[in-house]
Protein backbone atom coordinates (compact mmCIF):
# COMPACT_ATOMS: atom_id res chain seq x y z
CA UNK A 1 0.00 0.00 0.00
CA UNK A 2 1.59 3.27 -1.13
CA UNK A 3 1.12 6.36 1.00
CA UNK A 4 2.12 8.65 -1.86
CA UNK A 5 0.19 7.26 -4.81
CA UNK A 6 -3.13 6.90 -3.04
CA UNK A 7 -5.26 7.50 -6.13
CA UNK A 8 -3.43 4.77 -8.02
CA UNK A 9 -3.85 2.49 -5.03
CA UNK A 10 -7.57 3.18 -4.95
CA UNK A 11 -7.83 1.68 -8.45
CA UNK A 12 -6.14 -1.61 -7.48
CA UNK A 13 -9.30 -3.76 -7.42
CA UNK A 14 -12.10 -4.06 -9.95
CA UNK A 15 -15.05 -1.72 -9.72
CA UNK A 16 -18.31 -3.38 -8.69
CA UNK A 17 -16.64 -5.77 -6.24
CA UNK A 18 -16.43 -5.79 -2.47
CA UNK A 19 -12.65 -6.17 -2.79
CA UNK A 20 -12.63 -2.58 -4.06
CA UNK A 21 -14.71 -1.38 -1.09
CA UNK A 22 -12.65 -3.22 1.56
CA UNK A 23 -9.45 -1.70 0.19
CA UNK A 24 -10.99 1.74 -0.36
CA UNK A 25 -12.13 1.92 3.27
CA UNK A 26 -8.70 0.80 4.48
CA UNK A 27 -7.12 3.69 2.55
CA UNK A 28 -9.64 6.46 3.12
CA UNK A 29 -11.10 5.56 6.53
CA UNK A 30 -8.10 3.74 7.99
CA UNK A 31 -8.60 4.73 11.64
CA UNK A 32 -12.38 4.68 11.72
CA UNK A 33 -13.98 1.75 13.52
CA UNK A 34 -15.32 -0.88 11.13
CA UNK A 35 -16.48 -3.52 13.63
CA UNK A 36 -17.06 -3.69 17.37
CA UNK A 37 -17.46 -7.08 19.02
CA UNK A 38 -17.44 -7.16 22.79
CA UNK A 39 -14.19 -5.59 23.91
CA UNK A 40 -12.66 -5.76 20.40
CA UNK A 41 -12.73 -2.63 18.28
CA UNK A 42 -11.37 -3.07 14.74
CA UNK A 43 -10.56 -0.23 12.33
CA UNK A 44 -11.04 -0.46 8.57
CA UNK A 45 -7.26 -0.72 8.15
CA UNK A 46 -7.06 -3.54 10.69
CA UNK A 47 -9.95 -5.35 9.06
CA UNK A 48 -8.23 -5.24 5.68
CA UNK A 49 -5.03 -6.66 7.19
CA UNK A 50 -6.97 -9.45 8.94
CA UNK A 51 -8.67 -10.34 5.67
CA UNK A 52 -5.37 -10.40 3.79
CA UNK A 53 -3.76 -12.69 6.37
CA UNK A 54 -6.72 -15.07 6.21
CA UNK A 55 -6.55 -15.20 2.40
CA UNK A 56 -2.86 -16.10 2.50
CA UNK A 57 -3.56 -18.70 5.19
CA UNK A 58 -6.29 -20.38 3.14
CA UNK A 59 -4.11 -20.41 0.05
CA UNK A 60 -1.30 -22.00 2.06
CA UNK A 61 -3.79 -24.72 3.08
CA UNK A 62 -4.48 -25.41 -0.60
CA UNK A 63 -7.82 -23.58 -0.83
CA UNK A 64 -8.07 -22.04 -4.31
CA UNK A 65 -10.10 -19.32 -5.97
CA UNK A 66 -13.57 -20.66 -6.64
CA UNK A 67 -13.44 -23.12 -3.74
CA UNK A 68 -16.28 -23.05 -1.24
CA UNK A 69 -15.50 -22.17 2.38
CA UNK A 70 -18.22 -23.07 4.88
CA UNK A 71 -19.15 -21.25 8.09
CA UNK A 72 -21.04 -22.84 10.98
CA UNK A 73 -21.25 -20.29 13.75
CA UNK A 74 -23.21 -17.58 15.46
CA UNK A 75 -22.30 -13.95 14.81
CA UNK A 76 -18.79 -12.94 15.79
CA UNK A 77 -15.93 -10.79 14.52
CA UNK A 78 -14.31 -13.76 12.76
CA UNK A 79 -17.49 -14.20 10.71
CA UNK A 80 -16.81 -10.84 9.07
CA UNK A 81 -13.21 -11.91 8.39
CA UNK A 82 -14.38 -14.92 6.39
CA UNK A 83 -16.78 -12.83 4.33
CA UNK A 84 -13.91 -10.41 3.74
CA UNK A 85 -11.66 -13.26 2.58
CA UNK A 86 -14.32 -14.32 0.08
CA UNK A 87 -14.66 -10.71 -1.07
CA UNK A 88 -10.97 -10.30 -1.85
CA UNK A 89 -9.69 -13.87 -2.22
CA UNK A 90 -12.15 -15.22 -4.77
CA UNK A 91 -13.55 -17.93 -2.49
CA UNK A 92 -17.27 -18.71 -2.26
CA UNK A 93 -18.63 -18.23 1.27
CA UNK A 94 -21.26 -20.74 2.38
CA UNK A 95 -22.83 -19.97 5.78
CA UNK A 96 -24.88 -22.68 7.53
CA UNK A 97 -27.50 -22.36 10.26
CA UNK A 98 -26.11 -23.58 13.64
CA UNK A 99 -29.58 -24.66 14.72
CA UNK A 100 -29.92 -27.11 11.84
CA UNK A 101 -30.29 -30.79 12.68
CA UNK A 102 -27.03 -32.75 12.15
CA UNK A 103 -28.62 -34.71 9.30
CA UNK A 104 -29.57 -31.48 7.54
CA UNK A 105 -26.07 -30.08 8.11
CA UNK A 106 -24.59 -33.23 6.62
CA UNK A 107 -26.73 -32.73 3.51
CA UNK A 108 -25.96 -28.99 3.21
CA UNK A 109 -22.21 -29.28 3.75
CA UNK A 110 -21.91 -32.09 1.21
CA UNK A 111 -24.21 -30.27 -1.23
CA UNK A 112 -22.07 -27.13 -0.94
CA UNK A 113 -18.83 -29.02 -1.79
CA UNK A 114 -17.09 -26.90 0.86
CA UNK A 115 -13.35 -27.58 1.17
CA UNK A 116 -12.91 -25.87 4.55
CA UNK A 117 -15.24 -25.27 7.47
CA UNK A 118 -15.02 -22.44 10.01
CA UNK A 119 -16.63 -23.54 13.27
CA UNK A 120 -17.97 -21.50 16.19
CA UNK A 121 -17.42 -22.79 19.76
CA UNK A 122 -21.04 -23.92 20.21
CA UNK A 123 -20.84 -26.03 17.04
CA UNK A 124 -17.61 -27.94 17.67
CA UNK A 125 -19.34 -30.96 19.19
CA UNK A 126 -21.81 -31.23 16.30
CA UNK A 127 -19.03 -30.96 13.72
CA UNK A 128 -16.98 -33.66 15.43
CA UNK A 129 -19.98 -36.00 15.20
CA UNK A 130 -20.27 -35.21 11.48
CA UNK A 131 -16.60 -35.46 10.46
CA UNK A 132 -16.79 -38.93 8.94
CA UNK A 133 -19.94 -37.95 7.02
CA UNK A 134 -18.59 -34.77 5.35
CA UNK A 135 -15.53 -36.06 3.42
CA UNK A 136 -15.09 -32.94 1.26
CA UNK A 137 -13.99 -30.88 4.26
CA UNK A 138 -10.19 -30.89 4.26
CA UNK A 139 -9.62 -28.26 6.93
CA UNK A 140 -11.48 -27.34 10.13
CA UNK A 141 -10.86 -23.86 11.55
CA UNK A 142 -12.15 -22.79 14.97
CA UNK A 143 -13.57 -19.36 15.76
CA UNK A 144 -13.04 -17.62 19.10
CA UNK A 145 -10.29 -19.79 20.52
CA UNK A 146 -8.78 -23.24 20.23
CA UNK A 147 -10.69 -26.48 19.59
CA UNK A 148 -9.26 -30.04 19.44
CA UNK A 149 -8.15 -31.14 15.96
CA UNK A 150 -8.91 -27.73 14.46
CA UNK A 151 -6.70 -24.87 13.37
CA UNK A 152 -7.46 -21.71 15.35
CA UNK A 153 -8.62 -18.78 13.25
CA UNK A 154 -6.62 -16.40 15.42
CA UNK A 155 -3.45 -18.42 14.81
CA UNK A 156 -3.95 -18.19 11.04
CA UNK A 157 -4.15 -14.41 11.34
CA UNK A 158 -1.07 -14.25 13.53
CA UNK A 159 1.17 -16.45 11.37
CA UNK A 160 0.35 -15.27 7.84
CA UNK A 161 1.49 -12.09 6.14
CA UNK A 162 -1.01 -9.25 5.73
CA UNK A 163 0.13 -8.07 2.28
CA UNK A 164 -2.42 -7.53 -0.47
CA UNK A 165 -3.10 -10.81 -2.32
CA UNK A 166 -2.54 -11.13 -6.05
CA UNK A 167 -6.14 -12.02 -6.72
CA UNK A 168 -8.36 -10.06 -9.09
CA UNK A 169 -11.99 -10.80 -8.41
CA UNK A 170 -14.49 -9.97 -11.16
CA UNK A 171 -18.01 -8.77 -10.41
CA UNK A 172 -19.51 -11.78 -12.23
CA UNK A 173 -17.53 -14.28 -10.15
CA UNK A 174 -19.52 -16.43 -7.67
CA UNK A 175 -19.24 -15.12 -4.13
CA UNK A 176 -21.88 -16.33 -1.69
CA UNK A 177 -24.43 -19.11 -1.14
CA UNK A 178 -27.45 -18.57 1.10
CA UNK A 179 -29.74 -21.50 1.84
CA UNK A 180 -33.51 -21.49 1.72
CA UNK A 181 -35.30 -22.52 4.89
CA UNK A 182 -36.53 -25.78 3.42
CA UNK A 183 -40.19 -25.00 4.15
CA UNK A 184 -41.11 -26.29 0.68
CA UNK A 185 -38.79 -29.31 0.68
CA UNK A 186 -35.03 -29.86 0.68
CA UNK A 187 -33.07 -26.61 1.26
CA UNK A 188 -31.46 -25.12 -1.83
CA UNK A 189 -28.53 -22.75 -2.12
CA UNK A 190 -29.12 -19.34 -3.70
CA UNK A 191 -25.86 -18.42 -5.45
CA UNK A 192 -24.84 -14.77 -5.69
CA UNK A 193 -22.05 -13.07 -7.59
CA UNK A 194 -20.01 -10.14 -6.30
CA UNK A 195 -21.91 -7.78 -8.58
CA UNK A 196 -25.34 -8.97 -7.47
CA UNK A 197 -24.53 -8.55 -3.78
CA UNK A 198 -23.00 -5.15 -4.47
CA UNK A 199 -26.14 -4.03 -6.30
CA UNK A 200 -28.32 -4.95 -3.33
CA UNK A 201 -25.90 -3.21 -0.96
CA UNK A 202 -26.07 0.03 -2.95
CA UNK A 203 -29.88 -0.10 -3.08
CA UNK A 204 -30.18 -0.54 0.67
CA UNK A 205 -27.55 2.11 1.49
CA UNK A 206 -29.40 4.60 -0.70
CA UNK A 207 -32.85 3.80 0.64
CA UNK A 208 -31.74 3.85 4.27
CA UNK A 209 -29.84 7.09 3.75
CA UNK A 210 -26.87 5.92 5.83
CA UNK A 211 -23.65 7.90 6.19
CA UNK A 212 -20.18 7.33 7.66
CA UNK A 213 -21.16 8.67 11.09
CA UNK A 214 -23.98 6.16 11.52
CA UNK A 215 -23.56 3.08 13.69
CA UNK A 216 -25.45 -0.17 13.20
CA UNK A 217 -26.26 -2.94 15.67
CA UNK A 218 -26.04 -6.39 14.07
CA UNK A 219 -28.31 -8.77 15.98
CA UNK A 220 -29.86 -10.85 13.18
CA UNK A 221 -27.72 -13.84 12.16
CA UNK A 222 -25.17 -13.31 9.40
CA UNK A 223 -25.89 -16.78 7.98
CA UNK A 224 -29.30 -15.44 6.91
CA UNK A 225 -29.53 -13.14 3.88
CA UNK A 226 -31.66 -10.64 5.80
CA UNK A 227 -29.08 -10.26 8.56
CA UNK A 228 -26.09 -10.24 6.23
CA UNK A 229 -27.62 -7.70 3.85
CA UNK A 230 -27.84 -5.09 6.61
CA UNK A 231 -24.15 -5.23 7.58
CA UNK A 232 -22.58 -4.24 4.31
CA UNK A 233 -24.50 -1.04 3.43
CA UNK A 234 -22.95 0.48 6.55
CA UNK A 235 -19.53 -0.93 5.71
CA UNK A 236 -19.98 0.37 2.15
CA UNK A 237 -20.21 4.01 3.30
CA UNK A 238 -17.49 3.70 5.95
CA UNK A 239 -19.82 3.35 8.94
CA UNK A 240 -19.42 1.05 11.93
CA UNK A 241 -21.15 -2.26 12.67
CA UNK A 242 -21.50 -3.42 16.28
CA UNK A 243 -21.89 -7.21 16.37
CA UNK A 244 -23.84 -8.58 19.33
CA UNK A 245 -22.37 -11.51 21.24
CA UNK A 246 -25.78 -12.95 22.13
CA UNK A 247 -26.84 -16.33 20.70
CA UNK A 248 -30.54 -15.69 21.33
CA UNK A 249 -32.31 -12.38 21.48
CA UNK A 250 -31.95 -10.56 24.80
CA UNK A 251 -34.10 -7.40 24.78
CA UNK A 252 -32.41 -5.85 27.83
CA UNK A 253 -28.91 -6.44 26.43
CA UNK A 254 -29.98 -5.03 23.07
CA UNK A 255 -31.34 -1.81 24.55
CA UNK A 256 -28.27 -1.51 26.78
CA UNK A 257 -25.84 -1.64 23.85
CA UNK A 258 -27.97 0.83 21.85
CA UNK A 259 -27.60 3.23 24.77
CA UNK A 260 -23.91 2.57 25.48
CA UNK A 261 -22.70 2.69 21.87
CA UNK A 262 -25.10 5.48 20.86
CA UNK A 263 -26.29 3.41 17.95
CA UNK A 264 -28.28 4.94 15.12
CA UNK A 265 -29.61 1.77 13.48
CA UNK A 266 -30.90 -1.66 14.38
CA UNK A 267 -32.63 -4.36 12.36
CA UNK A 268 -35.26 -6.48 14.07
CA UNK A 269 -38.05 -8.93 13.38
CA UNK A 270 -41.58 -8.52 14.80
CA UNK A 271 -41.10 -11.02 17.63
CA UNK A 272 -38.13 -9.00 18.89
CA UNK A 273 -40.24 -5.84 19.00
CA UNK A 274 -42.78 -7.76 21.09
CA UNK A 275 -40.01 -8.71 23.55
CA UNK A 276 -38.68 -5.15 23.84
CA UNK A 277 -42.08 -3.56 24.34
CA UNK A 278 -42.89 -6.10 27.06
CA UNK A 279 -39.92 -5.03 29.22
CA UNK A 280 -40.84 -3.42 32.52
CA UNK A 281 -37.36 -1.83 32.45
CA UNK A 282 -37.83 -0.23 29.00
CA UNK A 283 -38.03 3.36 30.24
CA UNK A 284 -34.62 3.28 31.92
CA UNK A 285 -32.74 3.21 28.60
CA UNK A 286 -31.68 6.30 26.64
CA UNK A 287 -32.51 5.45 23.02
CA UNK A 288 -32.34 8.99 21.67
CA UNK A 289 -29.50 8.13 19.26
CA UNK A 290 -31.75 5.83 17.20
CA UNK A 291 -32.55 7.08 13.71
CA UNK A 292 -33.91 3.89 12.17
CA UNK A 293 -35.42 0.60 13.25
CA UNK A 294 -35.56 -1.63 10.19
CA UNK A 295 -37.99 -4.53 10.37
CA UNK A 296 -38.08 -7.46 8.00
CA UNK A 297 -37.99 -11.29 7.75
CA UNK A 298 -41.71 -11.72 8.50
CA UNK A 299 -44.79 -9.49 8.27
CA UNK A 300 -45.25 -6.92 11.05
CA UNK A 301 -48.80 -6.97 12.47
CA UNK A 302 -50.22 -3.47 12.19
CA UNK A 303 -51.33 -3.28 15.84
CA UNK A 304 -47.81 -4.18 16.95
CA UNK A 305 -46.34 -1.58 14.60
CA UNK A 306 -48.67 1.08 16.02
CA UNK A 307 -47.41 0.32 19.52
CA UNK A 308 -43.82 0.51 18.32
CA UNK A 309 -44.38 3.88 16.66
CA UNK A 310 -46.05 5.23 19.80
CA UNK A 311 -43.12 4.13 22.01
CA UNK A 312 -40.05 4.57 19.77
CA UNK A 313 -41.33 7.39 17.59
CA UNK A 314 -41.04 7.82 13.79
CA UNK A 315 -37.95 5.65 13.33
CA UNK A 316 -39.41 2.56 11.65
CA UNK A 317 -38.69 1.50 8.07
CA UNK A 318 -39.09 -1.84 6.40
CA UNK A 319 -38.13 -3.93 3.43
CA UNK A 320 -39.56 -7.05 1.85
CA UNK A 321 -37.53 -9.78 0.21
CA UNK A 322 -36.52 -13.42 0.34
CA UNK A 323 -33.42 -15.59 0.09
CA UNK A 324 -33.55 -15.70 -3.70
CA UNK A 325 -34.41 -12.05 -4.36
CA UNK A 326 -31.29 -10.28 -3.16
CA UNK A 327 -33.18 -9.77 -0.75
CA UNK A 328 -34.39 -6.21 -1.39
CA UNK A 329 -37.67 -6.10 -3.33
CA UNK A 330 -39.65 -3.23 -1.82
CA UNK A 331 -39.16 -0.41 0.67
CA UNK A 332 -41.46 1.45 3.06
CA UNK A 333 -39.53 4.49 4.38
CA UNK A 334 -39.86 6.20 7.74
CA UNK A 335 -41.87 9.02 6.22
CA UNK A 336 -44.57 6.58 5.06
CA UNK A 337 -45.00 5.37 8.65
CA UNK A 338 -45.97 8.83 9.95
CA UNK A 339 -49.70 8.37 9.46
CA UNK A 340 -51.04 7.57 12.94
CA UNK A 341 -52.73 10.97 13.08
CA UNK A 342 -54.18 10.58 9.58
CA UNK A 343 -57.54 9.13 8.46
CA UNK A 344 -57.80 5.34 8.54
CA UNK A 345 -57.65 5.18 4.75
CA UNK A 346 -54.18 6.78 4.80
CA UNK A 347 -53.08 4.51 7.67
CA UNK A 348 -53.68 1.52 5.40
CA UNK A 349 -50.14 1.96 4.04
CA UNK A 350 -48.82 0.47 7.31
CA UNK A 351 -50.15 -2.88 6.12
CA UNK A 352 -47.99 -2.68 3.01
CA UNK A 353 -44.34 -3.55 2.49
CA UNK A 354 -43.80 -0.42 0.44
CA UNK A 355 -43.20 0.33 -3.21
CA UNK A 356 -40.68 -1.45 -5.44
CA UNK A 357 -37.11 -0.61 -4.48
CA UNK A 358 -34.91 1.46 -6.77
CA UNK A 359 -33.57 -0.82 -9.49
CA UNK A 360 -36.21 -3.50 -8.88
CA UNK A 361 -39.20 -4.36 -11.08
CA UNK A 362 -42.20 -6.07 -9.46
CA UNK A 363 -45.28 -7.56 -11.06
CA UNK A 364 -48.20 -9.54 -9.63
CA UNK A 365 -49.65 -12.28 -11.83
CA UNK A 366 -52.42 -14.88 -11.84
CA UNK A 367 -52.08 -18.62 -12.45
CA UNK A 368 -52.01 -18.00 -16.22
CA UNK A 369 -49.14 -15.49 -15.85
CA UNK A 370 -51.38 -12.54 -16.64
CA UNK A 371 -50.86 -9.31 -14.70
CA UNK A 372 -53.67 -8.68 -12.25
CA UNK A 373 -55.33 -5.35 -11.54
CA UNK A 374 -54.93 -3.42 -8.25
CA UNK A 375 -56.54 -5.14 -5.27
CA UNK A 376 -56.48 -8.62 -6.83
CA UNK A 377 -54.18 -11.17 -5.10
CA UNK A 378 -51.62 -12.97 -7.22
CA UNK A 379 -48.05 -14.24 -7.16
CA UNK A 380 -45.28 -11.67 -6.77
CA UNK A 381 -42.55 -11.89 -9.41
CA UNK A 382 -39.35 -9.84 -9.36
CA UNK A 383 -36.68 -8.70 -11.80
CA UNK A 384 -33.45 -6.96 -10.78
CA UNK A 385 -29.65 -7.12 -10.95
CA UNK A 386 -29.73 -8.24 -7.31
CA UNK A 387 -31.61 -11.54 -7.56
CA UNK A 388 -29.68 -14.79 -7.22
CA UNK A 389 -27.77 -16.06 -10.22
CA UNK A 390 -29.11 -19.59 -9.76
CA UNK A 391 -29.71 -22.38 -7.29
CA UNK A 392 -26.31 -23.90 -6.57
CA UNK A 393 -25.89 -27.08 -8.64
CA UNK A 394 -29.65 -27.32 -9.31
CA UNK A 395 -30.32 -26.11 -12.89
CA UNK A 396 -33.81 -27.62 -13.11
CA UNK A 397 -34.94 -25.96 -9.88
CA UNK A 398 -33.47 -22.68 -11.17
CA UNK A 399 -35.48 -22.88 -14.39
CA UNK A 400 -38.64 -23.47 -12.34
CA UNK A 401 -38.36 -20.16 -10.47
CA UNK A 402 -36.46 -17.84 -12.85
CA UNK A 403 -38.54 -17.60 -16.01
CA UNK A 404 -37.63 -15.10 -18.74
CA UNK A 405 -35.52 -13.22 -16.21
CA UNK A 406 -38.30 -12.95 -13.62
CA UNK A 407 -37.98 -14.58 -10.21
CA UNK A 408 -41.25 -16.23 -9.18
CA UNK A 409 -41.24 -15.73 -5.42
CA UNK A 410 -44.10 -18.02 -4.37
CA UNK A 411 -45.37 -15.12 -2.24
CA UNK A 412 -48.93 -13.93 -2.70
CA UNK A 413 -49.85 -10.27 -2.63
CA UNK A 414 -51.71 -7.41 -4.25
CA UNK A 415 -50.96 -3.77 -5.01
CA UNK A 416 -52.84 -0.49 -4.90
CA UNK A 417 -53.11 2.39 -7.35
CA UNK A 418 -49.95 4.03 -5.97
CA UNK A 419 -47.83 0.90 -6.39
CA UNK A 420 -47.75 -0.08 -2.71
CA UNK A 421 -47.45 -3.86 -2.33
CA UNK A 422 -49.41 -5.81 0.27
CA UNK A 423 -48.19 -9.29 1.19
CA UNK A 424 -51.00 -11.77 1.66
CA UNK A 425 -49.01 -14.91 2.44
CA UNK A 426 -46.85 -17.66 1.05
CA UNK A 427 -48.56 -19.37 -1.86
CA UNK A 428 -48.13 -22.72 -0.12
CA UNK A 429 -49.45 -21.40 3.22
CA UNK A 430 -52.83 -20.45 1.81
CA UNK A 431 -55.66 -22.35 3.54
CA UNK A 432 -58.52 -23.72 1.45
CA UNK A 433 -61.44 -24.31 3.80
CA UNK A 434 -64.82 -25.35 2.43
CA UNK A 435 -63.68 -24.22 -1.02
CA UNK A 436 -62.79 -20.70 0.19
CA UNK A 437 -59.26 -19.26 0.18
CA UNK A 438 -58.01 -17.91 3.51
CA UNK A 439 -54.64 -16.19 3.88
CA UNK A 440 -53.18 -16.72 7.39
CA UNK A 441 -51.74 -13.24 7.65
CA UNK A 442 -55.20 -11.66 7.36
CA UNK A 443 -56.39 -13.72 10.34
CA UNK A 444 -53.21 -12.98 12.30
CA UNK A 445 -53.75 -9.23 11.85
CA UNK A 446 -57.14 -9.57 13.56
CA UNK A 447 -55.72 -11.74 16.35
CA UNK A 448 -53.02 -9.16 17.12
CA UNK A 449 -55.81 -6.66 17.68
CA UNK A 450 -57.15 -8.76 20.58
CA UNK A 451 -56.18 -7.12 23.88
CA UNK A 452 -55.06 -10.40 25.49
CA UNK A 453 -52.90 -11.77 22.66
CA UNK A 454 -49.14 -11.17 22.53
CA UNK A 455 -48.26 -13.41 19.56
CA UNK A 456 -50.21 -15.49 17.07
CA UNK A 457 -49.70 -17.89 14.19
CA UNK A 458 -52.41 -19.26 11.92
CA UNK A 459 -52.18 -22.54 9.99
CA UNK A 460 -54.47 -24.91 8.13
CA UNK A 461 -54.99 -28.37 9.61
CA UNK A 462 -56.96 -31.36 8.27
CA UNK A 463 -60.69 -31.38 8.89
CA UNK A 464 -63.19 -34.13 7.97
CA UNK A 465 -65.87 -31.62 6.97
CA UNK A 466 -63.99 -28.57 5.65
CA UNK A 467 -60.93 -30.49 4.29
CA UNK A 468 -58.82 -27.82 6.01
CA UNK A 469 -59.81 -25.66 8.93
CA UNK A 470 -58.32 -22.42 10.15
CA UNK A 471 -56.39 -23.03 13.36
CA UNK A 472 -54.76 -20.39 15.58
CA UNK A 473 -51.84 -20.89 17.97
CA UNK A 474 -51.59 -17.95 20.38
CA UNK A 475 -49.53 -16.68 23.30
CA UNK A 476 -51.36 -14.54 25.82
CA UNK A 477 -49.87 -11.43 27.36
CA UNK A 478 -48.53 -11.79 30.87
CA UNK A 479 -51.42 -11.76 33.32
CA UNK A 480 -54.07 -11.85 30.57
CA UNK A 481 -56.79 -14.47 30.23
CA UNK A 482 -59.08 -15.56 27.41
CA UNK A 483 -60.83 -18.63 26.05
CA UNK A 484 -61.07 -20.37 22.71
CA UNK A 485 -64.71 -19.39 22.27
CA UNK A 486 -64.03 -15.76 23.14
CA UNK A 487 -61.17 -15.46 20.64
CA UNK A 488 -63.18 -17.12 17.86
CA UNK A 489 -66.09 -14.77 18.57
CA UNK A 490 -63.73 -11.76 18.49
CA UNK A 491 -62.43 -12.81 15.08
CA UNK A 492 -65.94 -13.31 13.68
CA UNK A 493 -66.83 -9.80 14.82
CA UNK A 494 -63.86 -8.33 12.95
CA UNK A 495 -63.70 -10.35 9.72
CA UNK A 496 -65.70 -12.57 7.39
CA UNK A 497 -66.94 -15.52 9.45
CA UNK A 498 -65.46 -18.34 7.32
CA UNK A 499 -61.98 -16.83 7.74
CA UNK A 500 -62.16 -16.91 11.54
CA UNK A 501 -60.34 -19.72 13.37
CA UNK A 502 -62.41 -22.81 14.06
CA UNK A 503 -59.97 -23.87 16.79
CA UNK A 504 -57.47 -22.13 19.06
CA UNK A 505 -54.59 -23.52 21.12
CA UNK A 506 -52.77 -21.64 23.85
CA UNK A 507 -48.98 -22.02 23.94
CA UNK A 508 -46.25 -20.69 26.22
CA UNK A 509 -43.99 -20.00 23.24
CA UNK A 510 -43.98 -20.29 19.45
CA UNK A 511 -41.16 -22.11 17.64
CA UNK A 512 -38.90 -19.61 15.87
CA UNK A 513 -35.93 -19.57 13.52
CA UNK A 514 -32.67 -17.86 14.59
CA UNK A 515 -33.83 -14.72 12.80
CA UNK A 516 -37.05 -14.71 14.84
CA UNK A 517 -39.44 -15.93 12.15
CA UNK A 518 -42.28 -18.08 13.49
CA UNK A 519 -41.89 -21.65 12.19
CA UNK A 520 -45.39 -22.67 11.20
CA UNK A 521 -44.24 -26.07 9.96
CA UNK A 522 -43.18 -26.92 13.52
CA UNK A 523 -46.60 -25.89 14.84
CA UNK A 524 -48.30 -28.08 12.24
CA UNK A 525 -46.02 -30.98 13.08
CA UNK A 526 -46.57 -30.71 16.83
CA UNK A 527 -50.31 -30.24 16.48
CA UNK A 528 -50.71 -33.27 14.24
CA UNK A 529 -48.58 -35.38 16.59
CA UNK A 530 -50.56 -34.25 19.64
CA UNK A 531 -53.94 -34.74 17.99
Amino acid sequence: MSDKLILRELSRYKLGTFADIVYRNALLHSEREAFVYGAERITFREFNLRVNSLIHALMALGIKEGDVIGILSWNCLEYADVYGAAMKGGFIASPFNPRSHPDELEYLINYSKAAALFVGPECVETVNILRSRIPNIRHYISFEGVAPDMVAHRDLLATNRPEEPNVWVEKNDPFLIFYTSGTTGVPRGALYTHGRRMDNTRIKALELGVGPDDKHLQILPMFHIGGDSHVWPFFYVGACNVIMEQRSFDPDATLQVIQDEKLTDVQIVPTQLVAMLALSSFDKYDLSSLKRIWYAASPMPVELLRKGLEIFGPVFAQGYGQTESGPQVSFLPREAHQVLDKPLEEQRVLRSCGQPSIGVHVRIIDEDNNDVEPGIPGEIIVQSDSIMLEYWRKPEDTSDVIIDGWLHTGDMGYYDEKGYIYIVDRKKDMIVTGGENVYPREVEEVLYGHPAIAEAAVIGIPDPVWVERVHAAVILKEGATSTEDEIIAFCKENMTAYKAPKSVEFLKSLPKSPQGKILKKEIRKRYLEEK
